[in-house]
């Protein structure tokens, strides 16, 4: 779908003509997300609930006659410049840049004939906020590199790519939810992602309710967390079993391979989480189809106090956020959303409760850490697409 033009749009036009001189000729966009249950199972094959948000990254774009590619950020510090070989380096002075050679280096990787580009982004989706700011970057370059081509990709490929990019290039292993729901997404609905057949079902999100992200200014980065070791204890626990993912392992022979001494008490908690998850996501699925927005928060409830109990992802900013949010009238269920370690949450309020609702946690949470919080309702929309300039 192609975004008309705003005020954003035109501030990256007038920034791309300052540094490069000359006006670009198109534009293209990906949202950010929010993931409102389904954590830590998009890497185990398993099911996640989705819906991209209106916060995103834009990237104008003019190609060039050889196969260079230059790059700026209205936001980041450091311009960029890089030949289309089939090895691109990386320059530690400038780390967001590694997103965007990544991006380029899978492409080239993939037989795909690119061209030298002009490229200026900005984003609005907050950095190490748990919303996806590397997906929503990750997407939209692939858009823009193929756009300067003249080449179309369908958009799970696009999705598979940019997951490669993260994963082979910029070094973080994360699964197929962030990049799928930027590429994928649909204007007014959540969608239930099977992460094994990439297969998409939109669910509407019921009315009367509003979807409130709430940012607790506590940064992470997922490259130097404990993201990776959360996943490799998944992968041996998957392995214990014989299966090559938890989505095929039951609670029991979780149990039962525990009692043998095949999996240690950490792996344990951890893989529980995971399997349990996979079937709250289905479940709160079928309320959004069922249009039973109290149930769909119970839900919630349950997934946040798993991935603080036994996966241990959670902090005490996360912690503290969800708890003031569950205590506030209207608040049908509150969760972190994201890898975790820092970020947002999100939360299902009732429509009529949300200015107060907004208002009060903003100043409760304020109250407890002397971080920037940001606190914002949000709706479902598209997935990456043109940008009108």
């Amino acid at each position: 779908m192609t975004v008309a033009a705003d005020a954003r749009t035109a501030e990256l036009v007038a920034f791309f003509t300052e540094i490069y001189g000359v006006a670009p000729e198109q534009a293209v966009r990906a949202p950010g997300r929010v993931n409102l249950i389904g954590e830590h199972t998009d890497y185990n094959d398993g099911f996640c609930l989705p819906m991209a948000i209106e916060r995103d990254v834009r990237i104008a774009l003019r190609p060039r006659e050889d196969r260079t590619v230059r790059v700026a950020s209205v936001q980041e510090a450091g311009r960029v410049s890089f030949e289309l070989s089939t090895a691109i380096a990386k320059d530690a002075s400038v780390p967001w840049a590694d997103y965007v050679k990544g991006c380029a280096q899978v492409l080239l990787e993939e037989g795909v004939e690119l061209v030298g580009c002009d490229l200026a982004l900005t984003g609005d989706v907050p950095l190490g906020s748990g919303l996806s700011s590397s997906a929503a970057l990750e997407v939209a370059t692939i858009h823009a590199l193929l756009t300067a081509a003249s080449v179309a990709l369908e958009d799970e490929r696009i999705a598979q790519l940019a997951q490669r990019a993260e994963n082979a290039y910029v070094g973080t292993n994360c699964g197929i939810l962030d990049q799928l729901s930027s590429a994928c997404g649909m204007e007014g609905r959540a969608m239930l992602m099977d992460c094994r057949t990439l297969v998409l079902e939109p669910v509407p999100v019921p009315d009367g309710v509003s979807v409130v992200i709430a940012d607790t200014g506590k940064r992470r980065g997922l490259v130097d967390s404990a993201y990776n070791e959360r996943r490799a204890q998944c992968e041996a626990g998957a392995a214990a079993l014989g299966v090559s993912h938890l989505r095929d392992v039951t609670l029991h022979g979780l149990r039962a391979a525990a009692d043998a001494g095949k999996i240690d008490a950490d792996t344990l908690r951890r893989c529980q989480h995971v399997v349990a998850e996979n079937g709250r996501t289905e479940a709160a699925a079928a309320c959004l189809r069922a249009g039973d927005a109290k149930a769909f928060g119970c839900l919630m409830d349950a997934s946040h106090d798993d991935l603080r109990a036994k996966f241990e992802v959670t902090c005490a900013e996360l912690d503290t956020m969800v708890g003031i949010a569950r205590g506030l009238d209207g608040c049908l269920g509150s969760r972190m959303t994201g890898a975790g370690f820092g970020g947002c949450t999100v939360s299902l309020v009732r429509d009529e409760a949300v200015e107060g609702f907004v208002a009060a946690l903003e100043k409760a949470y304020a109250a407890q850490f002397d971080l920037p919080v940001a606190v914002y309702v949000t709706r479902a929309a598209d997935g990456a697409g043109r940008l009108d300039i």
